[in-house]
């Protein structure tokens, strides 16, 4: 997820795991592999360890477990010399700036252990065509729908803005079609490529640099799905993600995109989860959204270490294993990028449903892309700024969708030299 908002000797002892919040580390022990995570993963990685103790023989390892996510990255961004972990796990739009700076290391993986998982999810962890980690669960979002207001899946963008305009009154509705997770930028970009607008396009497996969308029929949907007859927005969907949550969890939203981090929130509440990408303006297609994946990657200060072997170890018993991966987001709860994992009983049907959704319509995250400024403003912030000028200050869509065409046009020219 974007940072501004993802054969040795001896016994792996439960004793020799320990957690801490911290900002750099002191010194490593001899065979000791050092872990960096954030708050969540950190806590689950060390219960999963202490659970299970023999990943690599010979090696002991120390799980750091940072305050947060923006902690975390704060914190690698500051190492240097030996004081870095030997493994880190992150989002893959940190592979660019930490490959290019020489804090990350390359891996090797042979041709089965590849095959356990999808070349795009390599893709998303790998800089100037060196892969630097491991796959370990997949970011995105997903829709769903209230079934005590929506008896049947919507199968195109329209049906669910008839509904919309149908039960505003009676249902009492605040919204039809919401953010509640992944904010308007990240979670939002289903409902802009819905529409018809991409950042970017992915053909064969790589981007298409010459691509840009076609800002008059991405205007056209929007005037025909989310303004009225007076160019004012409708209501259906709101140009920020404030409140939305609440709203869906009180009934008076219909359909909510909402993250896989945070699906038991739902399910506590009683919602079904019914995860489908949101659908396009043709019946049949989807708006596309962002299904990079988190990883865990080889840094350069294991070599420093001296536990590089443990640590390249590591990465492929436990982390490219379905038994790591099925043990690990059994505590995290997210979808397993692992395909052996994917499929495992031991893994909730809302963990599969969002990686059959991520399946159906995701692209990977490209931050070379995603946060270039070449245009004039990068993706983040040019595209909640286009809902605000629409929806909320009544600017011609066609005029600014023009504008962002432009804009994300040069920003994937530029981007392209960082792949």
């Amino acid at each position: 997820m974007n940072r501004k908002r993802l054969g040795v000797l001896g016994a792996l002892t439960a004793a020799a795991l320990a957690v801490t919040v911290a900002v750099v580390p002191g010194a490593h022990a001899a065979n000791e592999i050092v872990i960096w995570a954030d708050e969540t993963r950190g806590p689950h990685l060390t219960s999963v360890f202490a659970a299970k103790g023999d990943w690599v023989p010979g090696y002991t390892i120390k799980v750091v477990t940072f305050s947060s996510y923006d902690a975390l990255g704060a914190a690698f961004d500051k190492t240097s010399g030996t004081t870095g972990p030997d493994i880190l796990v992150a989002g893959n739009d940190w592979v660019v700036a930490s490959a290019k700076s020489g804090k990350l290391a390359p891996v090797t993986l042979t041709a089965g252990q590849k095959s356990h998982f999808t070349p795009s999810q390599f893709y998303d962890l790998s800089y100037q065509g060196k892969l630097y980690g491991i796959p370990v669960d997949i970011n995105n979002v997903s829709m769903i729908y209230n079934t005590k207001l929506v008896k049947t899946a919507p199968t195109s963008f329209g049906d669910m803005v008839n509904f919309y305009k149908a039960n505003k009154t009676a249902l009492g509705l605040k919204a039809g079609l919401c953010i509640s997770g992944g904010g308007m930028a990240w979670g939002g970009l289903s409902v802009f490529s819905a529409l018809g607008a991409n950042p970017y396009q992915m053909y064969n497996g790589r981007p298409n640099y010459h691509y840009t969308f076609d800002p008059a029929v991405f205007a056209s949907n929007v005037k025909t799905y989310l303004l009225d007859a007076n160019g004012k927005s409708n209501g259906f969907y709101p140009a920020t993600d404030t409140g939305c949550m609440d709203n869906f969890l009180a009934g008076t939203v219909p359909y909510s995109v909402i993250g896989n981090w945070h699906w038991k929130t739902f399910v506590d509440k009683g919602f079904a989860m019914n995860l489908m990408p949101v659908p396009g303006a043709k019946a049949g297609t989807y708006g596309q959204m962002f299904g990079s994946v988190s990883g865990a990657f080889l840094t350069a200060y294991a070599e420093k270490h001296g536990v590089a072997v443990g640590a390249k170890s590591l990465l492929v018993n436990f982390f490219a294993s379905t038994a790591g991966q099925v043990a690990y987001e059994a505590l995290e709860g997210r979808p397993p990028a692992e395909k052996g994992a994917q499929s495992s009983p031991l893994v909730s049907d809302a963990q599969k449903g969002f990686g059959q959704a991520a399946g159906l319509s995701s692209m990977p995250q490209i931050g070379a892309f995603l946060g270039n400024n070449s245009g004039g403003a990068n993706y983040w912030d040019s595209s909640g700024a286009y809902w605000t000028a629409v929806l909320v200050n009544g600017k011609d869509p066609l005029v600014e969708a023009k504008k962002l065409s432009k804009m994300w046009a040069k920003n994937v020219a530029a981007g392209k030299g960082d792949l």
